[in-house]
């Protein structure tokens, strides 16, 4: 069977952040989304999406959704996007990869970063560089990559490529070594990189899907084992003490220490209820 039937008639979801994308750096105390290089970081964004977009759909995808999904979710230049892609944007959903089901045939990630304490991770965190200071489920710790993946994996959905700095790529390699991946750019502390050429970036991403599609059925999905064991530790003891996550017997998240909470899920939906 070829690559081209193997995608035909299928969906793929793209999600896509801002900070992992060529030449996006943000600004030291501030992060992306407060400085003067976030204009350019969202544009830069939709022109990564849109190459892996393109990619897709010249391989033989049925339907490309394109996830907006940095800070409130409203970021991209929806105009330049392939006019052929569904766009998921906006903010207040409490899943990740939104109406994602067994009838996609792979996720992508696009511009999405290293988790909180990666060395020389460009603007690294997990959710909030304000709010916490990690994430471990089973005793793993794990950035918003992995338990965006574990979300699609949940319908069997696996994931076929990721593009973002050298410190993501390596934790993606880690997690995916099946899928395709992509440096961007290389980091040099939290606010500094040597970066690709912006539409050398999107060359490259275009390239680097087409190859994912061709290798599509070698492609897994990522998941966690359940019931998944959860640890967050929080930046600042009032925010562990505010936490109002719930275990699987319905009592609240431990608190081993003033920082962290911890407790048993069966369920990943559950951490974001």
């Amino acid at each position: 069977m070829s690559n081209i039937n193997l995608l035909k008639g299928k969906k793929f979801y793209i999600g896509v952040d801002c900070e992992g994308v060529a030449c996006a750096v943000g600004s030291p105390g501030v992060g992306l989304s407060g400085s003067e290089n976030f204009s350019f970081a969202q544009r830069q964004a939709t022109r990564e999406a849109d190459a892996a977009a393109r990619a897709l759909l010249e391989q033989g995808a049925g339907e490309v959704w394109v996830w907006d999904n940095h800070h409130s979710g409203v970021n991209l230049d929806y105009d330049q996007l392939d006019p052929r892609c569904r766009i998921v944007l906006g903010s207040g959903s409490k899943t990740r990869f939104p109406g994602i089901d067994e009838r996609f045939g792979g996720v992508l990630f696009i511009g999405y970063h290293a988790r909180e304490g990666t060395p020389d991770g460009v603007l690294a965190h997990t959710y909030s560089s304000a709010a916490y200071q990690s994430y471990t489920i089973n005793g793993l710790q794990v950035g918003e990559m992995e338990i965006d993946a574990a979300f699609a994996g949940i319908h069997g959905v696996p994931v076929m490529f990721a593009a973002s700095d050298a410190a993501c790529v390596a934790q993606a390699r880690e997690s995916f070594p099946w899928a395709e991946t992509l440096e961007t750019k290389r980091g040099l502390g939290w606010n500094a990189a040597v970066s690709l050429h912006p539409k050398a970036a999107c060359d490259a991403i275009f390239a680097g899907v087409t190859k994912a599609c061709q290798r599509l059925s070698e492609m897994r999905p990522y998941t966690f084992r359940l019931p998944m064991e959860v640890s967050i530790r929080y930046k600042r003891m009032d925010a562990a003490a505010a936490d109002r996550l719930y275990d699987q017997e319905r009592c609240p998240f431990a608190c081993p220490d003033g920082f962290t909470r911890t407790g048993t899920l069966a369920r990943l939906e559950d951490l974001f209820n």
